[in-house]
């Protein structure tokens, strides 16, 4: 955890022991479900953790804001980003029930209550939100069909959707269309691991 406490400094002593519990708690479910590669767990921190902290290092989402983070898998980016923002409400979905279980049973754990997760896709979901985060789940052009009507009506100016994404996604975003801002993550983590990794920033059309 040494790694994500260097690169957010401020973070206080009771979100710093909800990290070290969010590793064991991770641990212990990936035994039972397979939430990331089993060859991967030694790159938890690193990889997935301060991995889903990029987007904070993009946007500081405000209190009372609420979140959606689409296809959670394991709790990513959603529950690093919980720990981060206290004050801000986030809803984590996946099609998955058995992960859903595994995130339920985490942010409960972790007495997360700004946390609620559901088995459930993207495009069935009627509840609006100020913000859409995920991690690579489909390419932004499929993705963003799911998300475009996520969003509260009178959203904050950068409500949008920020999308952890990775390597070259010139022809990507060409593909979709999409106005998109793109935030490198070797901007702010010196770990290889980042060399190639962005936060993609697409913009509510209504905001």
């Amino acid at each position: 955890m040494d790694i994500l406490f260097r690169y957010f400094p401020t973070l206080t002593d009771h979100q710093r022991n909800q990290f070290r519990q969010l590793e064991t708690e991770f641990r212990s479910w990936n035994e039972r479900v397979n939430l990331i590669a089993r060859t991967d767990v030694e790159n938890l921190a690193e990889r997935h953790f301060l991995h889903s902290l990029g987007i904070a290092k993009v946007i500081e989402f405000p209190a009372g804001s609420s979140v959606l983070d689409v296809g959670t898998g394991g709790g990513l980016p959603g529950l690093p980003l919980a720990i981060l923002f206290p004050e801000v409400k986030f809803h984590l979905v996946d099609s998955i029930g058995k992960k859903i279980r595994a995130v339920e049973g985490m942010a409960e754990a972790l007495h997360l209550t700004n946390v609620t997760a559901e088995q459930i896709r993207a495009e069935q979901l009627h509840t609006k939100y100020d913000y859409v985060v995920s991690r690579a789940v489909a390419r932004l052009a499929t993705f963003h069909t799911w998300i475009a009507h996520r969003y509260k009506p009178h959203a904050a100016a950068n409500s949008g959707l920020y999308y952890l994404k990775g390597g070259d996604l010139t022809e990507e975003i060409a593909e979709s269309g999409l106005k998109a801002h793109i935030t490198d993550l070797s901007n702010f983590f010196a770990e290889e691991f980042f060399e190639t990794k962005k936060v993609v920033f697409v913009p509510n059309q209504k905001a």
